[in-house]
């Protein structure tokens, strides 16, 4: 497995000059959230930002996974919208198109993959109008993901629709489990929700698995705590991923630790690299 962090938690500078600083602090992989000031999509000098990361990415080491989760790139008012769920068809088209270009990013950025998410319900839809939506979406996101060859990890995130992994498995069942489609798995979250014991619930998933996020939370709290500051067992956890044979990015993700964000950078990845020393 690869300790590794999220752009989300850097702090607002230039992150490809960061690269070589989180490198030497031991980040092996990196969580790219493109957004209106980091590989906007909709930038004039997209394709010249692309070749910019590709370079550095690859004088630093890095691997990377694509995020979706930019708060306000598709709408400045108002946070993760439009989404899957949108009650408009017009607005679920813009999120397709949206997850369809970061599809072509991590195509060229040689992604392990791109993570997504539902989205949070703003209507009085019930729950199969909501199930209609979401997969309706998926289908031309996993028909392009299939095409450029991308894994998609689908994360389940608290208060939105698909929000736990239990909830997350009905979806891959719907879908009729395709080959793109993984998930993300958010540790902090498991523990949020209560999906305990943590590591079973990892064993039960662990071959869908294609991308992790790593943070501590309290139970009931959906709040992005220090590694080990929190309630989470982190070795258990850790030990399921490793025995199911996943390889990926542990992506630390502490936005709101982003203006200390070096600090947090060096104490993640040392208590990751020592968790993993004691597999």
């Amino acid at each position: 497995m690869k300790p590794g962090y999220s752009t989300n938690s850097l702090d607002s500078g230039d992150p490809l000059a960061l690269l070589p600083t989180l490198a030497a602090c031991g980040c092996r992989s990196l969580a790219i959230t493109p957004d209106t000031h980091l590989l906007n999509p909709y930038g004039s000098d997209f394709s010249g930002e692309v070749a910019r990361w590709q370079r550095e990415l690859r004088q630093a080491g890095l691997a990377c996974v694509i995020e979706t989760g930019a708060r306000h790139l598709l709408d400045p008012r108002e946070k993760h919208e439009p989404t899957l769920l949108s009650a408009a068809a017009t607005a679920r088209q813009r999120r397709i198109d949206f997850l369809c270009r970061a599809i072509d990013l991590a195509a060229e950025l040689r992604a392990d993959c791109v993570s997504l998410w539902a989205g949070v319900v703003h209507d009085a839809a019930g729950e199969e109008v909501l199930w209609e939506r979401l997969l309706a979406g998926m289908q031309p996101v996993l028909a392009h993901a299939e095409r450029q060859q991308v894994r998609l990890g689908f994360e389940p995130e608290p208060g939105m629709f698909i929000d736990t992994v239990a909830r997350a498995e009905q979806l891959l069942q719907r879908l009729g489990s395709p080959r793109t489609l993984g998930l993300t798995l958010d540790i902090g979250h498991l523990e949020c929700l209560g999906e305990r014991p943590l590591d079973q619930t990892v064993r039960r998933v662990v071959d869908r698995i294609v991308n992790v996020h790593v943070d501590d939370m309290l139970c009931c709290r959906h709040e992005h705590l220090p590694l080990g500051s929190g309630e989470v067992a982190f070795g258990p956890v850790l030990y399921e991923l490793a025995r199911g044979g996943y390889a990926g990015g542990l992506h630390v993700e502490l936005p709101r630790q982003s203006h200390r964000w070096l600090v947090t950078a060096r104490q993640s990845l040392a208590f990751l690299h020592r968790e993993l020393e004691c597999l």
